[in-house]
Formats: C-alpha cells, structure tokens, sequence
C-alpha cells in the first residue's frame, strides 16, 4: 500500500483508512503496511506506527495487515519490529539488508535479531537482489527453514527456475514481487503476490490468482493482458509508488499524489500513460 501524505508531504492518517478499506473491498485480503511502494525510507518509525494502527483499526479485522520493518541496521529493525508487535501487526516484512551487502551468516543473524523480537508473529522474506546487491542463497533458506515463525518469502529475482527449486525443495509460501511476471510465478507454485499494482488492480489479480487455481489458463491470460498496459505504466516508466500515487489519484481514491523526496512527481507525460493504460483495462471509463 502506498503512504498517503498531504499537500504539504505530511501523513495522512485519514486517507490512509479511507485507502485500506477500499483496498480490502476490492480485492486484497492483505496489506503491507511501509513497504518500498509505502516510501519507508522516507518516513519516521514513530509514523511506521501511527499508520499501522490506523490500518489495523480500519481493517485489521478484515484483512492480513503486514509491516515492513526491514533496514540495512539490524538493531533498527528490531526497534521497528518491536513496534510493529506491540501495535498488532498480523506479520512482518523483512527485506534483506540492503547497501552494505552482508555475508550469508549476516542474513540468517539479521532473521534471528528479528525472530527474537518478534516472538510467535509471522515474518515473510523479502528477496529483492536489484535493491540489496545480495541475494538469500539457497542454502541459506534450507537454514531458515527451522525458524517456525518464517513462513514466505516476496521473490522478486526475476529467476523463476530458482523459484521453482524454492517452492519444491522448502515449505515457504512463494509469493510473486514482481508485477510484470506475475502470471508466470503463479505457474511455479507462487500461492499470490504482494504487489504494487494491487494499488489500483486489486480485484483483477484476485481473478488471476483464482483463474490459475482452477487450472483455467486461458482465463488467467486474459487477464494478464488487461493489466499488461498498468504494469507497464506503473512499473515501466518511472518509480512504483510515484506512478501508484498517480493512479490512485486519477481513480478518486486519494486527495493527494504527494511523494516525499528524493522521489519527484511524475511529468505531465508519465500521468497521460498512466490514464491512458487505466482504461484500456477497463478501471476508469
């Protein structure tokens, strides 16, 4: 989910429950609360968790709420960690340490600070080698599979062969992290996606997701390609959550496309493709 902020780049708590709750009615049976499309890096721990807990007032009982609570300093992500258990998060998302590039034995050690904190609340991985510069090596999910409370893992690798090896060799739910190839992680045995698109799609890769488990192909394909054109406008042109934000803005769902820098507005350009791919998949008229 996205962040919504005001005019003026502050949090808007009000926009963000208006938000949730369109979301959940749409199609998605969870959220992640200050991920990457959430603009964590940008945002304060203590607003981490005025926003969690107006998300889990407005459909924590309606929804999986997860928290993003990975950084690059362990000890900061177990302050946020600690947080996010103590407002009730249902789950936590854990990328792994990113720009300082740790050895495998630091990313087992960065699960375990974060198991410890975390007590018996569920954690998904979080493999995003294009953002970390360090992939979780096969081995090192063969390790992570004695900590009960690490259930999943958000693969946005890109190498659906290795997923496939993942999904075949360990007991982790598999979930698709890369919206231009979500079809394709579904046929590996993803069981869903944690995606920015879900912003604005949510209701037709609920469709997808349901096509694929009933072995309809055909269907699932169909679909996939309405939500080629968002993908590539989202994803394809500028920044996840600048394009999101723009999306949602265009869709009423939100009073403001505000970002906080280094991201910068979309150009005029980017919110005429944006509009554009919106209604060739048939979400605005």
């Amino acid at each position: 989910m996205v962040t919504p902020f005001t005019p003026d780049g502050e949090l808007d708590l009000d926009a963000a429950a208006a938000l949730a709750t369109h979301l959940v009615d749409a199609g998605n049976d969870g959220l992640v609360i200050s991920g990457t499309t959430g603009e964590s890096p940008t945002t304060t721990g203590e607003e981490d968790g005025r926003l969690l807990a107006a998300v889990l007032e407005a459909v924590g009982d309606r929804a999986t709420v997860v928290a993003g609570i990975g950084t690059n300093d362990t000890r900061h992500t177990v302050e946020l960690t600690e947080q996010a258990v103590r407002i009730g998060a249902h789950g936590l998302l854990l990328v792994t340490p990113y720009y300082n590039k740790p050895p495998q034995a630091g990313i087992v050690a960065n699960v375990d600070a974060v198991i410890e904190a975390a007590g018996d609340t569920p954690i998904m991985l979080y493999d995003i080698v294009g953002r970390t510069g360090v992939q979780i090596a096969e081995a090192t999910y063969a390790e992570l599979e004695s900590r009960p409370s690490v259930l999943a893992v958000k693969d946005a690798s890109g190498d659906l062969a290795r997923g496939a090896r993942l999904r075949a060799r360990t007991r982790f739910a598999l979930y698709s992290g890369d919206d231009a190839i979500t079809l394709p992680w579904l046929a590996v045995g993803a069981v869903g996606v944690v995606s920015v698109i879900g912003n604005v799609a949510g209701g037709l890769l609920r469709e997808m997701i349901r096509a694929v488990d009933a072995g309809d192909l055909a269907r699932a394909r169909g679909i996939d390609d309405r939500l080629v054109p968002v993908v590539e406008a989202i994803m394809g042109q500028t920044q996840g959550a600048i394009a999101a934000k723009v999306a949602l803005r265009e869709l009423g769902l939100i009073p403001s496309d505000r970002v906080r820098l280094p991201l910068t507005p979309a150009t005029a350009e980017q919110v005429d493709v944006i509009r554009t791919a919106l209604k060739e998949a048939g979400l605005t008229a």
